[in-house]
């Protein structure tokens, strides 16, 4: 791999934020409505950024704004009460593409951005999901959510009203999934249409590429037309019953004339994704992983040839996992986002020598837009949230082109944070971040916020959270320490591959030697006056650390963490994560599901515990809280359960959010308080 001049500056420097002994500390409501950009593009000829900002938790205040490239010059491009999304320029650079529900159902809308109103182009019985144009801007697809086997939208109108006219109140399924994520699946699914588009017309005739399919497909992101105009490819599961217990995503590519569907990946049994045409229609690369039931394998980047039909997996040996990519303008190279040490970064690769070149990797980056050899994209890290910012695809020419939220955070006092590394299980390297608390003062002590992540293939890298924004901690007065054990992503595949079959063991291990560093290394912290926190499987080591680490914390919070496992498998939803992580179904490795079971350890079970869910969550439905919670009640041990009825894995609604972290704010402060107010 080659290296980039401006990845030789350390990583592991401490990050100074703020200096101002007059300044407020972050709250709930301030992050809740702190500008969150998105949907960046930059024109086609480099000179004009178009973006959305959403203000904070506000609704009907997501709006587009245009940019000047070179004098930064602002404005804002739309106004309406309703919403934008989707955004994308046209091709002569004149106008924008976008979503808003401003007829009264989302559809497709042209603006012009040398001034007038925006048309309607789509008018549709249904609201469209999301949207791609072809290459000449004369086609679409479509996204939307219809009843597999009709043949016209109002069939699926009729279909919607006859549901809701039912008399009585029930559910039947014949297969799984019968439930996902937040919601009981019914008999409709997302599917990918084509339509002929044309400014100054509106479309309202569509064809669903994928009629009898009783399947969704995997959205508009993972949908590319060939420049060509006559086919398109997208990425879906093929129809079955089997959707519960794999991970087996192919990718299709359709004849837009004939409407014949083939199957590209058939051969492949694991995830395909994600499949990209190159401008000059010679490639169709996708990312790949290699084995079945398994959803946090290695994205591999597969490229077809069109003219041999050859497919190459391009960097084999790149140990990364792409989590997004696009053609360069050359078309001989892709722009890739990976995970890469606690970081996620922009690298190039070459496709005919694979090689890999790191381009950009501070913080968390997305959003990537390409003019030439420039990169538009957003970054955030753990003491700043999302702006826009360039870099040359040489690495240099790095500047940061917005400030969305320069005003509502000049008098914020933010934790300092700092990147460390230590050795942990098998004496091998495992990172970690350190955030100082805002109101520092050197030779004080200070308690510890120890959070730790779900997945548990994933990562509390150097990223603004917000649900789990380690600066909220901070702003509390606490030492917050987030380490990245075995099993967490970015560090290699070996490396997060490692947490299967072995839940309870290198992680916590990796945990307690990481606790041990950190404080040795840092006097301010103190190591009497901890509290561990975590959600999901982070939840999970909230109850394995009861009953293994007994003596490790004064206090600990469980949100909807895992407590039994054998009725974690029957009655969790995406039946692939439990099986590959556990060797098959509980029936078949008891015994593997067992041994790294909480629920087994309760004998041990001292600690005061928070215990926090909600109720629409179906990944890790609430009778794993009810059953940790009701075990702390039976032993005496002071606990507390907090339900939230209208949400679901996570705590989304702004409101809730705000009660979320008062729960967490209120039991911390009644076990571990600051030395000097002891």
């Amino acid at each position: 791999m080659k290296l980039n001049k401006m990845f030789k500056i350390a990583v592991l420097a401490a990050l100074p934020l703020s200096a101002n002994v007059n300044a407020e500390i972050l709250t709930v409501e301030k992050l809740n409505s702190l500008n969150q950009v998105h949907n960046v593009n930059v024109s086609p000829d480099g000179s004009q950024l178009v973006y959305g900002i959403k203000r904070g938790q506000q609704k009907g205040t997501n709006h587009l704004w245009l940019q000047d490239v070179k004098s930064g010059a602002t404005s804002q491009l739309t106004s309406n009460k309703t919403s934008e999304s989707s955004v994308v320029w046209a091709k002569d650079g004149k106008g924008v593409y976008f979503l808003s529900g401003r007829s009264g159902k989302s559809q497709v809308w042209f603006m012009p951005t040398t001034g007038g109103e925006a048309v309607q182009l789509t008018d549709f019985p249904l609201s469209v999901e999301g949207f791609k144009l072809s290459s000449d801007e004369s086609q679409v697809a479509l996204a939307f959510t219809v009843l597999p086997g009709c043949k016209t939208f109002k069939c699926s109108v009729d279909a919607f009203a006859a549901q809701a006219a039912k008399k009585h109140n029930t559910r039947a399924y014949d297969q799984l999934m019968v439930r996902h994520w937040d919601a009981w699946l019914d008999q409709f699914n997302s599917h990918v249409f084509v339509a002929g588009i044309q400014k100054g017309k509106v479309t309202t005739e569509a064809v669903d590429l994928m009629a009898d399919w009783n399947t969704d497909f995997s959205g508009m992101s993972e949908v590319s037309f060939n420049p060509n105009g006559k086919s398109l490819a997208f990425s879906a599961k093929v129809p079955g019953v089997d959707h519960a217990w794999t991970t087996n995503w192919d990718i299709f590519e359709v004849n837009l004339e004939s409407k014949e569907v083939t199957n590209l990946t058939v051969a492949n049994k694991a995830w395909d994704a994600m499949p990209v045409y190159s401008a000059d229609g010679r490639y169709l690369a996708y990312k790949a992983m290699k084995t079945p039931v398994y959803e946090s394998d290695k994205f591999s980047l597969q490229v077809k040839d069109l003219r041999t039909k050859e497919v190459k997996d391009v960097a084999p040996l790149w140990d990364r996992s792409i989590a997004s990519f696009q053609f360069g303008s050359d078309n001989r190279s892709v722009i890739a986002i990976a995970q890469d040490v606690g970081q996620k970064s922009i690298f190039e690769i070459d496709l005919q020598f694979g090689d890999v070149t790191p381009i950009y990797n501070q913080g968390y980056a997305g959003n990537v837009s390409i003019a030439g050899d420039a990169l538009y994209f957003t970054r955030h890290n753990i003491g700043n949230p999302s702006d826009i910012f360039t870099i040359n695809k040489d690495g240099y020419g790095f500047k940061q082109l917005t400030h969305v939220n320069k005003a509502k955070l000049a008098n914020i006092a933010l934790g300092d944070f700092e990147q460390f590394k230590f050795k942990g299980w098998n004496n091998e390297d495992v990172h970690g971040y350190i955030v100082k608390p805002a109101n520092f003062k050197d030779g004080e002590k200070y308690p510890i916020a120890f959070l730790v992540h779900g997945g548990p293939q994933g990562s509390f890298g150097n990223m603004f959270h917000y649900r789990w924004n380690a600066q909220l901690w901070a702003a509390q007065g606490y030492g917050v320490v987030m380490v990245d054990f075995h099993g967490s992503t970015g560090y290699g595949q070996a490396f997060t591959d490692s947490i299967s079959h072995d839940w309870g063991g290198k992680p916590l291990e990796d945990l307690q030697k990481g606790m041990d560093y950190i404080t040795e290394q840092n006097a301010w912290l103190d190591r009497e006056n901890a509290c561990a926190l975590g959600a999901s499987y982070g939840g999970y080591m909230m109850n394995w650390i009861m009953g293994n680490w007994s003596d490790g914390f004064k206090c600990i919070v469980n949100h909807a963490g895992l407590f039994d496992m054998k009725s974690f498998y029957n009655v969790t939803e995406e039946l692939w994560f439990p099986e590959h992580d556990f060797g098959g179904p509980y029936w078949e490795k008891e015994e593997e599901y067992s041994k790294f079971d909480p629920s087994r350890f309760v004998d041990n079970w001292k600690t005061p515990m928070l215990v926090i869910q909600g109720e629409l969550d179906y990944r890790v439905p609430y009778g794993q809280s009810l059953g940790a919670f009701t075990t702390l009640q039976r032993k005496g041990i002071d606990s507390r359960l907090v339900m939230f009825p209208d949400e679901d894995h996570h705590i989304r609604d702004p409101d809730n959010l705000k009660e979320w972290y008062r729960e967490i704010f209120v039991w911390m402060e009644k076990y571990i308080k600051p030395a000097n107010e002891k």
